[in-house]
């Protein structure tokens, strides 16, 4: 599976782009509105060409996540991109994990200053793919205004998107096993949860881009979901897993699941 995703990487790398970036994807800053703590709540609105697709955080058996770069900003301490439920995507046999047509991520953004505007501004490196996967490059800027305190209904239905807490969603228990294997740790999740609907996938995230998380294979035996999948550090080096940083998203046909850290058994 490694060297498929670095075959799909060195492609991306290498091949010419058949369209200009702008032709495929563009993007905006929905500014959104102020919070009551300070912090304030915007968004990034991508728009895709029919049939061609972009990958979630954790892009599955294909695909490379965004990447984004705020340094241009003005006034800013800190931005967390927050994430509505990504759909399964069928790519040359390939599982990969992303949206299509036209998606909306919320920015929970932080000023530097405490009641001052922010200037917002950004680039986002990402991947996107119809029969062909190219990369692409935007840019996004957008003036979050201080005195804005009526919510954008775009930024609140794509938080109202995002998979639902363990606690919403009914979990009484998580665990996992992390046994050594050859170059890495296999690692076994045991869930109690009530079923997400249809068949269920499950990506396992290790809080560390140098970890990379082999695609898990799931299995259901009523309210109890097992968990299977294998890591291994990228440059072949020794490592640790941070149990707290372990994130596991279930995604069924009704819902999705979005459980955060997983302790000993």
């Amino acid at each position: 599976m490694i060297i498929r995703l670095l075959s799909l990487l060195l492609a991306l790398a290498a091949s010419p782009l058949s369209a200009q970036s702008g032709e495929v994807i563009s993007a905006r800053i929905l500014p959104g509105w102020r919070l009551a703590d300070g912090s304030h709540m915007a968004g990034i609105e991508f728009t895709l060409a029919p049939g061609w697709k972009t990958y979630w955080r954790a892009p599955g058996d294909a695909g490379i996540p965004p990447q984004f770069d705020w340094r241009g900003s003005g006034n800013l301490a800190g931005v967390e991109v927050l994430w509505p439920r990504p759909r399964i995507i069928d790519q040359a046999g390939l599982k990969s994990i992303g949206y299509k047509e036209k998606v909306t991520l919320p920015l929970h953004v932080k000023p530097r200053k405490s009641g001052g505007d922010v200037s917002l501004r950004g680039v986002v490196d990402l991947g996107v793919c119809e029969d062909i996967c190219i990369p692409a490059q935007v840019e996004v800027s957008g003036l979050l205004d201080r005195a804005t305190t009526r919510p954008d209904p775009r930024v609140a239905a794509a938080l109202a998107a995002q998979p639902l807490t363990a606690r919403e969603a009914g979990l009484t228990h998580v665990s996992c096993q992390i046994t050594p294997a050859k170059d890495g740790m296999s690692i076994t999740a045991r869930l109690t949860l009530p079923t997400t609907g249809g068949t269920e996938t499950v990506v396992m995230e290790a809080g560390n881009p140098l970890i990379w998380v082999a695609p898990a294979k799931a299995s259901r035996q009523g309210q109890s979901l097992t968990v299977q999948s294998y890591m291994t550090h990228v440059e072949g080096r020794p490592f640790a897993i941070d149990r707290s940083a372990l994130r596991l998203t279930v995604l069924g046909a009704s819902k999705a699941v979005d459980i955060q850290g997983c302790p000993a058994p």
